[in-house]
Protein backbone atom coordinates (compact mmCIF):
# COMPACT_ATOMS: atom_id res chain seq x y z
CA UNK A 1 0.00 0.00 0.00
CA UNK A 2 1.04 3.56 -0.63
CA UNK A 3 1.87 5.60 2.45
CA UNK A 4 0.74 9.23 2.37
CA UNK A 5 1.74 11.72 5.07
CA UNK A 6 -0.56 14.59 5.87
CA UNK A 7 1.19 17.98 6.01
CA UNK A 8 0.88 17.96 9.81
CA UNK A 9 2.72 14.63 9.99
CA UNK A 10 5.46 15.95 7.71
CA UNK A 11 5.78 18.93 10.03
CA UNK A 12 6.00 16.58 13.04
CA UNK A 13 8.85 14.70 11.33
CA UNK A 14 10.75 17.84 10.38
CA UNK A 15 10.46 19.31 13.87
CA UNK A 16 11.58 16.11 15.62
CA UNK A 17 14.45 15.45 13.21
CA UNK A 18 15.68 19.02 13.64
CA UNK A 19 15.54 18.71 17.42
CA UNK A 20 17.48 15.42 17.43
CA UNK A 21 20.05 16.85 15.03
CA UNK A 22 20.61 19.78 17.41
CA UNK A 23 21.19 17.34 20.26
CA UNK A 24 23.84 15.39 18.35
CA UNK A 25 24.90 15.65 14.70
CA UNK A 26 23.63 12.64 12.75
CA UNK A 27 20.93 11.77 15.26
CA UNK A 28 18.25 13.49 13.19
CA UNK A 29 19.09 11.23 10.25
CA UNK A 30 18.92 8.16 12.49
CA UNK A 31 15.50 9.27 13.69
CA UNK A 32 14.27 9.64 10.10
CA UNK A 33 15.71 6.21 9.21
CA UNK A 34 13.80 4.66 12.09
CA UNK A 35 10.55 6.34 11.05
CA UNK A 36 11.09 5.08 7.48
CA UNK A 37 11.56 1.56 8.87
CA UNK A 38 8.23 1.87 10.70
CA UNK A 39 6.48 3.25 7.61
CA UNK A 40 7.77 0.27 5.62
CA UNK A 41 6.46 -2.11 8.28
CA UNK A 42 3.08 -0.38 8.23
CA UNK A 43 2.94 -0.60 4.45
CA UNK A 44 3.71 -4.31 4.54
CA UNK A 45 1.25 -5.16 7.28
CA UNK A 46 -1.17 -2.24 7.74
CA UNK A 47 -3.55 -4.04 10.07
CA UNK A 48 -0.76 -5.54 12.16
CA UNK A 49 -0.67 -2.64 14.60
CA UNK A 50 -3.21 -1.88 17.32
CA UNK A 51 -6.17 0.44 17.00
CA UNK A 52 -5.81 3.19 19.59
CA UNK A 53 -8.77 5.45 18.80
CA UNK A 54 -11.71 4.74 16.53
CA UNK A 55 -10.04 3.49 13.32
CA UNK A 56 -6.65 5.05 14.02
CA UNK A 57 -3.74 2.66 14.48
CA UNK A 58 -0.36 3.28 16.06
CA UNK A 59 3.05 1.84 15.33
CA UNK A 60 5.89 2.76 17.68
CA UNK A 61 9.52 3.33 16.88
CA UNK A 62 12.17 1.25 18.61
CA UNK A 63 14.98 3.64 19.44
CA UNK A 64 12.97 6.83 19.80
CA UNK A 65 9.83 7.32 21.92
CA UNK A 66 7.54 8.16 19.01
CA UNK A 67 4.30 6.79 17.65
CA UNK A 68 3.15 6.85 14.04
CA UNK A 69 -0.63 7.33 13.96
CA UNK A 70 -2.36 6.30 10.75
CA UNK A 71 -5.58 5.30 9.03
CA UNK A 72 -5.92 2.36 6.64
CA UNK A 73 -7.71 3.39 3.46
CA UNK A 74 -8.77 1.31 0.49
CA UNK A 75 -5.70 2.05 -1.58
CA UNK A 76 -3.38 3.88 0.76
CA UNK A 77 -2.34 4.54 4.34
CA UNK A 78 -2.74 8.05 5.67
CA UNK A 79 -0.28 9.09 8.38
CA UNK A 80 -1.96 11.62 10.63
CA UNK A 81 0.85 12.25 13.09
CA UNK A 82 4.34 11.27 14.18
CA UNK A 83 4.40 12.24 17.83
CA UNK A 84 6.47 11.83 20.95
CA UNK A 85 4.88 9.45 23.43
CA UNK A 86 4.66 12.09 26.15
CA UNK A 87 2.57 14.51 24.06
CA UNK A 88 -1.10 15.01 24.82
CA UNK A 89 -3.19 12.51 22.79
CA UNK A 90 -5.72 15.25 22.09
CA UNK A 91 -3.21 16.84 19.72
CA UNK A 92 -3.24 13.91 17.29
CA UNK A 93 -6.90 13.06 17.88
CA UNK A 94 -7.87 16.51 16.66
CA UNK A 95 -6.38 15.63 13.25
CA UNK A 96 -9.01 13.00 12.48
Amino acid sequence: MTVRLRPEAESDLDEAARWYEEQRPGLGSKFLDEVLRVLSAISGQPEGFPVVHREIRRAVTRRFPFGVYYLVGRTDLVVLAVMHGSRDPASWKSRT
